[in-house]
């Protein structure tokens, strides 16, 4: 018979106990009857969270709990929760009480303990098999992670009594994490269910086939009820104050014999869920906590027993009295002594509430005798009811290790189950037999159990920002999650779950935080495998395996073969090991983690759509068949006219967005689920689609790119068009898309090569895209930014729609004043527009560059001409103020030097195109070459310095100088004669030449530095040219003409200097030593005396030798050509002979050599016929007939050479050096040969030949 206990507190197992109570003696304390002493509220709580109560029972402190033996054991109890009202004292009735009477306040809610004192005095109906759930969901904080166990004390107790009882004992165990719930699966009652409604039919045969075959209900005794009814009596006489019975009239009869309210059959039918009968309240809103999902207990206690924390459920009474401010108090019957289950049974409940005494009410026949008192940690020490708290100790982390080595899959139902009277514990995973059956939701826990997991995941993700380490927890609830339910009934938790699984993937990380943050080998309890294979679980004892199982009982998971071996210390062990398929995946690639994303954002819109009521407004469309990429060419995209409508349409859309004049084409209501878990998913598809499309954009797939930033955009069309207010995020990641769309069209139109093959890479689309933009085309047409999103063929086109893009991003920012907020995307945006600018502005300067070539036979520029040019000047000015408002000096002075060029091309395009000998320099031309100077000049001043940026100062300062070249070459070589006096012209000419010097850097190391070496000896080149002109043509003022010759000279010898440290000049250097050897000649002609003449003749003659060098690299050269031509006929006939890697000008050789040849037989002739004169007035013989001797030598085989016209140019060149060498030889020799330096002669007026044909060279270095 099942002895009494306090309702929800310490409920006897159905079966009762099997052993006879025995008379209990050394109870201390007697209480004298009527005697009260009130007492503090101690362990229970008020209605609101309470502060913890924490208390631990340590040996040798006042709490501690000495076991037989000397053994000891840990416990500490933190109040999470308490409903319970403030304790009452306990009111001790009087001797000869009748119990069967019962009282006036009998099930009667009390002002004192309020709406919960029916449930603490044990009228509220029998625990729910959801309990643990109930639980768990009001501190989901604990589950998974903190708490190893959650459950119903009287589930705890009767765990730990397994080995002392022969009762049966049936649970259902979940696994969360590391977390078990444990809750009471009442066989009697499912299989009652089960014939009533066909439910659970297949477990009733499982059952009847391998445990009990001949199952039949057990009905509850008369003395049952009697004993329960009491006891409820009882504790309504304990607080009602006056101690005397006062009984209810008429019908009290009734109460003696029958079942208390609440705790009848019906009541405990009640409590089971029918397989999905549950309300659309609970589909829909995955935090309802209703049908049998309450927490229904008085207290939920935090409690550690040893190592094991624990989530308890406690409905126990508890009353102030004694020495202490709590008591537990019990009614005994006098002749049925405790017995060790019931020591057990309150040793429990008070370590679990943390009540330090127990007051027990002795009764005969329902007549009080009298009350004894006795200390909690002297319960296990009572007599006939002695046990070892450690041994208790062994039993709960034995059968906990079992329960977590065998209970691995997350979303099972595992039923631990021990049949009366025998000795062996099976368990069973009845989530696999029920899934042998058509229906796996005939398991009334599957939806508890997918609630729970989410919850849990939801709490977790509230702070995966905070722990990333448990990103594959989360996938792992949630994935375990989803295959509990069915789309049709559960959309709003698919939904849901999907759209958390999308979170987890950072899609705005790099990749080599995945693996940092992430681990790749489950090595920690908060990783566990939903696919986890079930492992054989020994210790070195031999502990319990399944290949000893029955024959006919081969369902079981695990056994227990004897409960005996729960006593043994450390006898089980958790062997569950953690798999490395748990953790969270590794995505190798930007692409794997997007798409992945996309799958659970797909799964997510397939739930969110169907559970849209709304289908008939809809057009039919199969998601299976491809949704047609509009691919417009140049001549169906209407130009950039159509382009700024489209552009203006946009922006009036973005605007509208602020009036919220959206709506739904597929009927959701604004406000619902479908509707936020819609805008989530989208603008989530969104971000993939932008990630997918950067990571194309850098792999330089252009095409792929195009396709992934127009589903983005797409999406982000949805987005709005459901939106019925902007959040700035969204605003600015608009922004960011349109910049990337605009990045993606300039690429394209900077490849237009491979256009064929991006064209292929827009055009292709995956199912999955397909089945997303279905969903998306149930509430827009996602056509909103078509214009920024086709493949255009036409390169104005496309640079357009890229401007466009970077504009419609800077509108957005300014209209929705984000500019500020947002400083980095706003800075930006403007570069890529100055940016674009540049480009479209080269890109029109290029086609006026191409419409002027093609000009030929027009002489007037043509309006095609102007009009690219304003378009061009007017996108580079542009450029220029979005670089200056953001102060990007480099860029600004880039644009501007772009403008100059701009510039140059308009003074190009207005030369006159008559011949050569009637052109002019035009006005025209010196406006525009003036306006690129002046543009060029800004460029420096925004720079400020060359330490700025190099590359860029170095390249103004070229451009800069060539444009004073060029017009400076030009007003020399095309004078305007008809305009300006010739005195104006050079001085002009001079300036400019100065000028363009200036700024043509010489000295600095670069790879344009001989470039710019021979910029400088040309310039050069050219003053001296003109400055000898000068002196020749000009008659009348000497000092002039002094100053003439003087600039000429110096000129000549930069000129000459400079060119010699250019390896690659030798013609231009032979050409200014021979307008050297002119010039000489010239100052000669002017000279009367003969010795005068005579140094004029021997510095003529040594300018002559120094061009040696010239020479010398013209023959290495030839040699060099002749050499590879030799080559290139052996081994190959089809070799072309004019195929030289040479540069060399074969002509202009020729023609330099052949005035070369004729002025040193000028030079020599006149110096024979000098030195002979010389020598008949002297008749000495000195150093001079030597030099006379040498130079007629050297005469004469200059006359025998240039008579020879067979010999080629390479032997000519050989002659010219070997005379050379005999001059070089004869000046070394005498002191009066010929002389080294240069002398300045004072005569002149004499008519010589003077080269000029630098406007040619000077045109070649213009095109450089």
């Amino acid at each position: 018979m099942a002895e009494p206990r306090g309702a929800g507190a310490a409920a006897a197992p159905r079966g009762g106990d099997a052993e006879e109570p025995k008379q209990v003696t050394g109870l201390r304390e007697p209480l004298g009857l009527g005697s009260g002493r009130a007492g503090a509220n101690y362990g229970a709580g008020v209605i609101a969270v309470v502060p913890a109560i924490k208390t631990e029972l340590l040996s040798g402190d006042e709490g501690s709990l000495p076991a037989p033996g000397g053994g000891e054991v840990k416990s500490s109890a933190v109040v999470k929760y308490s409903s319970a009202p403030p304790q009452a004292a306990f009111a001790r009735l009087q001797e000869k009480t009748d119990l069967k009477l019962p009282p006036a306040n009998w099930l009667r809610e009390s002002a004192r303990l309020g709406p919960a004192g029916t449930a603490i005095l044990g009228s509220n109906k029998k625990s729910t098999p959801f309990s643990s759930f109930g639980m768990a969901y009001d501190f989901i904080d604990s589950i998974g992670n903190d708490v190893d166990v959650v459950s119903d004390s009287e589930n705890i107790k009767k765990l730990l009594k397994i080995p002392y009882s022969k009762s049966h004992v049936s649970m259902a165990v979940h696994r969360i994490g590391r977390t078990l719930l444990l809750d009471e699966l009442d066989i009697q009652e499912l299989f009652m269910r089960s014939s009533q409604t066909g439910d659970w039919t297949w477990l009733k045969e499982f059952y009847q086939r391998l445990i009990d075959q001949k199952w039949q209900r057990k009905k509850k005794s008369k003395e049952h009820w009697y004993q329960k009814a009491i006891l409820s009596k009882f504790l309504y006489y304990s607080i009602n104050g006056d101690g005397a019975a006062q009984p209810v009239p008429s019908s009290s009869k009734q109460h003696q014999e029958g079942p208390v309210p609440g705790e009848g059959d019906e009541a405990g039918q009640a409590s089971w869920p029918a397989p999905f009968e549950m309300p659309s309240s609970l589909s829909e809103d995955p935090g309802a906590s209703n049908q049998g999902l309450k927490n229904d207990f008085v207290r939920n206690i935090l409690w550690t027993f040893e190592d094991i924390h624990m989530l308890v459920g406690s409905n126990m009474p508890i009353f102030g009295g004694g020495r202490y401010p709590a008591v537990s108090l019990r009614l005994r019957d006098n002749n049925k002594p405790i017995n060790v289950l019931t020591g057990i049974d309150y040793w429990l409940d008070n370590l679990i509430c943390n009540v330090p005494e127990l007051v027990m009410c002795f009764h005969v026949n329902g007549i009080v005798q009298k009350y004894e008192m006795i200390k909690t940690e002297d319960i296990p020490n009572l007599e006939n009811s002695n046990f070892s708290t450690k041994v208790i100790k062994d039993i709960a982390q034995n059968i906990l290790s079992f329960l977590k080595s065998n209970c691995t899959k997350e979303g099972h139902t595992y039923w631990l189950f021990k049949a009366s009277g025998s000795d062996i514990v099976k368990l069973y995973d009845l989530t696999t037999l029920c899934e042998e059956t058509e229906d796996k939701y005939q398991n009334p826990f599957t939806m508890p159990v997918a609630i729970l997991l989410y919850k849990v995941a939801c709490n977790m993700m509230l702070k995966k920002n905070q722990n990333k380490k448990h990103y594959g927890t989360i996938r792992t609830l949630l994935l375990n999650c989803l295959k509990l339910l069915d789309n049709g009934r559960h959309p709003q938790i698919i939904a849901s779950a999907n759209y958390m699984l999308s979170e987890l993937f950072q899609l705005d990380e790099p990749k080599k935080e995945d693996s940092t943050d992430f681990p790749i080998n489950g090595n920690s309890d908060e990783s566990y495998s939903e696919e986890e294979e079930e492992m054989p679980d020994s210790d070195e004892n031999g502990s319990y395996s399944n290949s000893s199982d029955p024959p006919d009982d081969n369902k079981a998971v695990a056994i227990i073969k004897s409960v005996g071996e729960l006593s043994v210390p450390e006898k089980y062990k958790s062997v569950h090991r953690i798999r490395p398929s748990c953790t969270f995946p590794v995505c190798h690639g930007t692409e794997e983690r997007c798409r992945l994303v996309l799958s659970y954002v797909l799964e997510g819109l397939k739930s969110v759509d169907s559970s849209v009521k709304k289908e008939s407004d809809l057009p039919a469309a199969d998601p299976s068949t491809p949704i047609p990429l509009k691919y417009e060419d140049e001549s169906t995209s209407g130009g950039p006219e159509c382009l700024e409508k489209q552009m203006a349409l946009f922006l009036d859309k973005m605007g509208s967005f602020q009036k919220g004049k959206h709506s739904s084409q597929s009927g959701m209501i604004p406000g619902s689920w479908q509707y936020k878990m819609k805008l989530q998913l989208i603008l989530k598809s969104s971000k993939a689609y932008y990630v997918l499309s950067d990571a194309a954009m850098i792999l330089q797939k252009y095409g792929r790119a195009l396709r992934y930033i127009k589903l983005a955009l797409q999406c982000h069309d949805t987005y709005c068009c459901l939106c019925a207010s902007m959040l700035p995020e969204v605003l600015v990641f608009l922004c960011q898309c349109l910049t990337l769309c605009g990045d993606i069209q300039l690429m394209l139109a900077q490849n237009a090569n491979n256009r064929a093959a991006y064209l292929e890479e827009y055009n292709y689309q995956t199912k999955e895209d397909q089945e997303i933009l279905h969903s998306l085309h149930r509430e827009s047409s996602c056509q909103v930014f078509a214009w920024a999103t086709d493949l255009s063929t036409d390169l104005e086109c496309q640079l357009s729609v890229s401007c466009k893009c970077y504009e419609a991003a800077y509108e957005i920012l300014l209209f929705s004043n984000l500019k500020k907020q947002n400083p980095e995307q706003h800075i930006q945006v403007l570069k890529r527009m100055g940016n674009i600018r540049n480009e479209i502005g080269v890109f029109y300067m290029n086609q006026a560059a191409a419409v002027q070539t093609e000009r030929v036979v027009s002489k007037n520029v043509s309006t095609t001409e102007q009009q690219l040019w304003k378009k061009s000047f007017s996108c580079f000015e542009k450029g220029i103020q979005n670089f200056e408002s953001i102060d990007d000096a480099t860029n600004a002075a880039l644009l501007l030097c772009n403008t100059g060029r701009l510039m140059r091309i308009c003074a190009q395009a207005h030369c006159a195109t008559e011949g050569d000998f009637k052109r002019e320099f035009s006005p025209e031309e010196a406006l525009y070459y003036n306006k690129a100077i002046d543009y060029y000049l800004r460029a420096l001043r925004s720079l400020g310095k060359r330490d700025m940026h190099p590359a860029v100062w170095d390249s103004v300062n070229w451009e800069l100088s060539t444009t004073y070249f060029t017009m400076a070459t030009l007003q020399q070589d095309y004078a305007p004669l008809s305009r300006k006096a010739q005195e104006q012209i050079e001085k002009e000419v001079s300036e400019a030449m100065m000028k363009s010097l200036k700024y043509c850097d010489v000295d600095t190391v670069s790879p344009r530095q001989p470039l710019c070496q021979y910029r400088a000896a040309t310039i050069h080149h050219r003053l001296a040219s003109m400055y000898h002109s000068c002196l020749r043509n000009q008659v009348g003022d000497e000092h002039l003409r002094k100053q003439h010759r003087v600039l000429a000279d110096l000129h000549y010898s930069k000129a000459v200097r400079l060119f010699q440290l250019l390896k690659d000049a030798p013609c231009e250097f032979l050409r200014v030593q021979l307008e050297r050897v002119a010039f000489a000649e010239f100052q000669m002609a002017s000279q009367n005396s003969s010795a005068g003449k005579l140094k004029t003749l021997f510095g003529a003659l040594d300018i002559m030798v120094k061009t040696k060098c010239a020479f010398q690299l013209i023959r290495k050269e030839l040699a060099a050509e002749s050499e590879q031509i030799s080559k290139d006929e052996s081994s190959t006939e089809n070799t072309s002979p004019n195929d030289s890697s040479t540069a060399l000008n074969k002509e202009e050789v020729l023609k330099l050599l052949s005035i070369f040849e004729s002025r040193m037989s000028f030079l020599l002739l006149q110096s024979i016929k000098l030195l002979t004169s010389t020598k008949k007035k002297s008749g000495a013989i000195n150093e001079e007939e030597i030099t006379l001797k040498t130079n007629k030598q050297v005469y004469s085989l200059l006359l025998r050479a240039t008579a020879n016209k067979s010999m080629t140019l390479l032997e000519r060149i050989e002659v010219i050096l070997n005379l050379l060498e005999q001059l070089t030889q004869s000046s070394e020799a005498g002191t009066g040969g010929v002389v080294v330096t240069f002398l300045l002669l004072s005569e002149a007026n004499c008519s010589t030949v003077c080269l000029f044909q630098g406007s040619q060279l000077q045109n070649k270095i213009a095109c450089q």
